[in-house]
């Protein structure tokens, strides 16, 4: 099939979403200007750069009273947030922290979750992901949308500080199983890390004279 996106599918759901999957899901913690705690996961997140290590979120849509999402107002206003690894015996969590609350409810507290101090950040840590990575904001781009009601503001932010539980590390590796990331696919659907395989890095033969 072939479709363009402004004339609409023909499809039961939108397929695009899961054309691109496995996609990493960023749970990004903030803080306001007022000290409220925040917390969302988000699907549109990925690492960008290692020099520095960059990682960016993508917000999509407002919330139910039509305002911006906490997450980049807050990552913009006070400069910082904290990635945490959504894995598989959180998610659950990772799932009811997606909940439209107020700007005042900590969705950490809400959902049970133990939070921990950044070391170089204000905003707080998952206790329990296994990995965070505290970031500094470094850019927010808002992205033309066709939708006035679903705007889409990507946050960029260079990570400062990296947690990573020692239990999982295997011979000085992060180890997938130990870690049980999990990703979004398309629809209602994740997934856990299953089969790996191993490629050798190709360079190019430089032609001699």
């Amino acid at each position: 099939m072939f479709f363009e996106p402004d004339e609409g599918h023909g499809l039961a759901h939108n397929p695009i979403a899961a054309c691109v999957s496995p996609r990493p899901i960023g749970w990004i913690s903030t803080i306001n200007r007022q000290g409220c705690h925040n917390l969302a996961p988000f699907s549109y997140f990925n690492l960008v750069h290692n020099f520095p290590p960059t990682v960016m979120f993508s917000c999509n849509g407002l919330k139910p009273d039509g305002s911006p999402k906490d997450s980049w107002v807050n990552a913009r206003d006070t400069g910082e947030f904290v990635y945490n690894a959504a894995t598989f015996p959180l998610r659950e969590a990772v799932n009811l922290s997606s909940t439209a609350w107020a700007s005042e409810v900590d969705e950490m507290t809400k959902v049970g979750l133990e939070p921990a101090a950044s070391k170089l950040v204000l905003p707080n840590r998952v206790a329990a992901s296994p990995i965070q990575f505290e970031c500094k904001t470094i850019q927010v781009l808002h992205l033309p949308t066709n939708r006035p009601e679903n705007p889409n503001t990507v946050v960029f932010g260079e990570v400062v500080g990296v947690h990573i539980d020692d239990a999982c590390l295997t011979d000085g590796l992060v180890d997938y199983d130990k870690v049980q990331h999990i990703s979004r696919l398309g629809y209602l659907d994740f997934a856990t890390i299953g089969p790996r395989f191993e490629l050798p890095r190709v360079f190019a033969k430089r032609e001699q004279d």
